[in-house]
């Protein structure tokens, strides 16, 4: 098979059952696992800077190749130094394909074993999607982690149409290889919806590639929480030791324990930053919602035992006067709470790793955001 070897390396450094603690190295700096990325779509996780993600020490953030191909463009990001340089980010950066959106977003006109033909969200003009396309938009943006194209299928779906899906996944998996011309990594991803033969098969199929991870695709898209811990479950042991798994768009503070607890290294999702902007934060004790009315005059901060900046200066009062007046600065304030809780988390669940007590750290989550 025809293809260039990444500078991508990765190894185990620890584990408490089938958790692991990890390091990956790129060539933007190491990055240790568990990890969680911060959802940056369009060239940047919104209400945050740069500078601020680095004061929460963010390892690595996600971009989006459907939204930055339609716009502004990868050629025209390209020209300006890449992706790194465009957002003024110098750590790691992970692009998916682009193919999930394509699904979801835009109009899908057509999908074969070609790729995908459909109509941009933004102005309806029409597109095509192949495999060799999605790994050139990637290179051409410098991401440090690709994402092969798969075919993502909602649920529930038919098994037989899942069965096709598996098929075409494989085949993209084997085109994005040979179309990788640079040394940035290639991650390539299992499919197959709820079904553990499904899962089984192509987890088999991704992993005989050499690709540098594989990731666990076609999750938290309605399947519910106990469903998707029991793919993940079935799927796992399947998945190489040597390289990182991926738990694309996971998830939940309770999602994440599981998942960490069925050996998975990464994970991303919207949720910390989106519900911030919808004015929920993450807390040691649960979830709180800033905008009740009971905040009105409440002098305490977000969380006592929290250190992040939000939390060290201002009270629910002032949050919940920012988010009822629509004020900018309280997605910000939220945002920056919302991800510390979340990386500091990552850190935890690390830390418990190495003191092989991940289980005590893991019941105590469940306990709290057991929803």
């Amino acid at each position: 098979m025809a293809m260039q070897c990444s500078s991508f390396s990765f190894e185990v450094l620890s584990t408490d059952g089938q958790a692991r603690h990890g390091r990956f190295n790129t060539g933007h700096g190491s990055v240790e696992t568990p990890v969680f990325m911060p959802v940056g779509t369009q060239a940047t996780v919104k209400a945050m800077s740069p500078g601020m993600l680095a004061d929460l020490d963010s390892q690595i953030i996600l971009s989006n190749t459907y939204h930055l191909h339609m716009r502004p463009g990868e050629k025209l990001i390209a020209s300006l130094g890449g992706l790194h340089a465009f957002m003024s980010w110098d750590r790691p950066i992970l692009t998916d394909s682009g193919g999930y959106q394509a699904f979801s977003l835009a109009k899908l006109m057509k999908i074969s074993d070609e790729g995908l033909c459909f109509s941009s969200h933004i102005d309806g003009s029409r597109h095509i999607l192949t495999p060799e396309k999605a790994v050139q938009i990637q290179e051409d943006l410098g991401a440090d982690i690709m994402m092969c194209l798969d075919e993502c299928v909602a649920y529930p779906s038919p098994k037989e149409y899942v069965d096709a899906s598996v098929k075409r996944t494989s085949l993209w998996a084997e085109r994005s290889l040979q179309a990788r011309r640079g040394r940035n990594a290639l991650f390539g991803i299992v499919q197959g919806g709820v079904y553990h033969d499904l899962r089984i098969q192509s987890a088999q199929e991704i992993s005989s590639l050499p690709f540098d991870g594989i990731a666990i695709g076609g999750l938290s898209v309605g399947e519910g929480h106990d469903l998707m811990i029991d793919v993940i479950e079935a799927t796992s042991p399947y998945l190489p030791v040597g390289r990182p798994r991926y738990l694309m768009g996971v998830g939940t503070p309770k999602d994440i324990v599981e998942a960490v607890a069925r050996g998975v290294d990464m994970f991303d999702c919207v949720l910390p930053t989106r519900n911030a902007r919808n004015g929920m934060l993450f807390t040691r004790k649960g979830k709180i919602t800033v905008k009740q009315a009971r905040y009105r005059d409440d002098p305490r901060p977000p969380d006592k035992d929290c250190a992040c900046y939000t939390c060290r200066n201002f009270s629910l009062a002032y949050l919940r006067h920012l988010y009822v007046s629509r004020e900018i600065l309280g997605s910000i304030l939220n945002t920056i709470h919302n991800l510390y809780f979340y990386l500091e988390l990552m850190s935890d669940i690390r830390h418990s790793i190495r003191e092989k007590n991940f289980n005590t750290l893991k019941k105590h989550m469940k306990e709290i955001y057991d929803d």
